[in-house]
């Protein structure tokens, strides 16, 4: 029998976002009880910026936990946490308020600062110590850009925390910086979980700047009585340290023991595998995957990233989908569906079409900044859902690199579940089945990252006792998709196509992006 009010017991996740903060209640058995999302705004003061307001967060995070609450009702609200957008600089005064904007993980303004890390920490120093290479969407060049370029802002600087860490900061009024999210600092000693104090000191940091570090499901805090009344979470809550986006997306899918993978297409794309070693990638000059720590105690993650996944067919629709857009307004459907309707009129291939997804750069496994996307092969013939499907196409060949990345980093993957935005489209979830060649589960509950943080603070408020007895309960999935033989052959063909195209663009994408 399901309890009601004050005999349920619930668990708060909060997933801060790019484009929002979502709040998710949810009882000890998965059941969705509430949700609430409040959006804030991006800035980008020049090319290649990407800030936010680290107040406009914690405004967003006290409406949508009061919205959440107060559409649930009363519960036994049991614990919290935060998963968070990864790599950005939130850099605090000895008052503990901000100095300037956020720099977020979308910003590439510190590629001078990656070479001037790799060349003082030594490149293959760096890899062995954190696990990664210096790029500029990680922590650290963001930092060392800070300090660089505003230096009298710089001199204010007492403290540095990640987005997520600095909510529950304001939570609780408790530092600290939570492991899988460190990890993504390019100062975290992923194999022994502690900050790299020696490559700070080679960088002249001070390790007096970063707090201690904090398990994911461990508690790092309590819900302050000020908190409390503003908000009307129970004073004392226990609030568990949370996680990256990805490690809790990956928690909220049940990725959390060997052989599992996860696929996901937000505004960009991942594929993560969980791994029990800290194994790094050694198939190019430096790593093309991510090493990091996952929210399962003594367990990591590789993944692979594709900068423009969703957002690449978002940019589409913006620049293209008029027609689209007029037809959802008037039938009341969603303009994707229609999208994505007029790209399953096109068989696979696009009649010779291919799509660079490289609007914002590219990761996995290229690593470049400079990179720039289009399409290759146009003709008179193609029409406007040959683009839209060549643009869902050149996401899932990016996503095929990774893919490759990992099983060259000897990554054990054996299922591969399916979460994010882009998969609710039944047409890409066939399409990424077919181009990487497995089988497809895709998750029955879509709550992502938030539902991940909620089972993380269960298990810190001892609802559960293992984060993987929280995903055995919790998590529930869809029947699976299979690849269409067909299909497999012409995306192999198209695959093979593809990845010889960068390296013959490259040239041009460079002298392109300098003018």
């Amino acid at each position: 029998m399901q309890l009601k009010g004050n005999d349920m017991e619930t668990l708060l996740g909060l997933d801060l976002g790019t484009t929002g903060v979502k709040a998710v209640l949810t009882t000890r058995e998965g059941q969705i009880v509430a949700t609430a999302t409040h959006a804030y705004p991006l800035a980008h003061p020049a090319p290649g910026w990407a800030e936010q307001n680290p107040e406009d967060w914690w405004t967003a995070t006290i409406a949508a936990i009061r919205a959440c609450l107060s559409s649930a009702g009363p519960t036994d609200l049991r614990g919290l946490a935060i998963s968070g957008q990864m790599h950005g600089a939130v850099l605090l005064d000895g008052e503990g308020q901000p100095v300037r904007p956020c720099i977020i993980w979308a910003d590439t303004r510190s590629q001078a600062e990656c070479d001037q890390m790799m060349a003082t920490v030594g490149a293959e120093h760096l890899i062995e110590r954190v696990g990664n290479p210096a790029l500029p969407g990680f922590t650290a060049p963001k930092i060392l850009w800070v300090r660089n370029h505003e230096p009298d802002t710089w001199a204010h600087v007492r403290r540095i925390l990640l987005p997520k860490d600095y909510l529950r900061w304001r939570l609780t009024g408790v530092a600290a910086s939570e492991i899988s999210d460190a990890a993504g600092t390019c100062l975290l000693d992923i194999a022994q979980g502690v900050w790299a104090t020696d490559v700070m000191a080679t960088l002249d940091l001070d390790p007096s700047l970063f707090p201690p570090i904090v398990g994911s499901a461990a508690i790092a805090g309590h819900i302050t009585s000020a908190v409390a009344a503003s908000t009307g979470l129970p004073i004392d809550l226990p609030v568990a340290g949370g996680g990256a986006d990805n490690a809790c997306a990956a928690v909220g899918a049940g990725i959390v023991t060997p052989g599992q993978a996860l696929v996901s297409i937000g505004t960009s794309g991942v594929v993560l595998a969980y791994s029990a070693s800290p194994a790094i990638d050694r198939g190019g000059p430096i790593p093309r995957a991510h090493t990091f720590n996952h929210a399962v105690p003594d367990a990591w993650y590789l993944m692979g990233v594709t900068q423009g996944a969703g957002l690449s067919l978002r940019w589409a629709r913006d620049q293209f989908g008029a027609a689209e857009m007029h037809d959802a307004h008037a039938s009341g459907r969603n303009e994707y569906d229609l999208i994505t309707a007029a790209a399953a009129t096109v068989s696979p291939g696009s009649e010779g079409l291919i799509f660079l997804p490289y609007l914002q750069g590219e990761r996995t496994p290229i690593l470049d900044a400079q990179a720039r996307g289009g399409w290759i092969g146009l003709t008179a013939r193609h029409t406007r859902a040959h683009l839209y499907r060549a643009v869902m196409e050149g996401v899932a060949f990016s996503l095929r690199d990774s893919l490759e990345v990992l099983r060259s980093a000897g990554v054990d993957i054996r299922e591969l579940r399916a979460t994010g935005g882009g998969v609710r489209s039944a047409l890409w979830r066939q399409m990424l089945a077919d181009v990487l060649q497995m089988p497809l589960t895709p998750l029955a509950i879509e709550e992502g990252p938030a539902l991940g943080a909620a089972l993380l603070a269960g298990v810190a408020a001892g609802v559960y006792p293992t984060i993987p007895a929280a995903c055995a309960q919790v998590v529930r999935t869809s029947p699976t998709i299979m690849p269409d033989a067909l299909a497999v052959t012409t995306y192999a063909r198209y695959y093979a196509i593809y990845t010889s195209l960068y390296p013959a663009l490259r040239p041009a994408m460079h002298a392109l992006s300098a003018e």
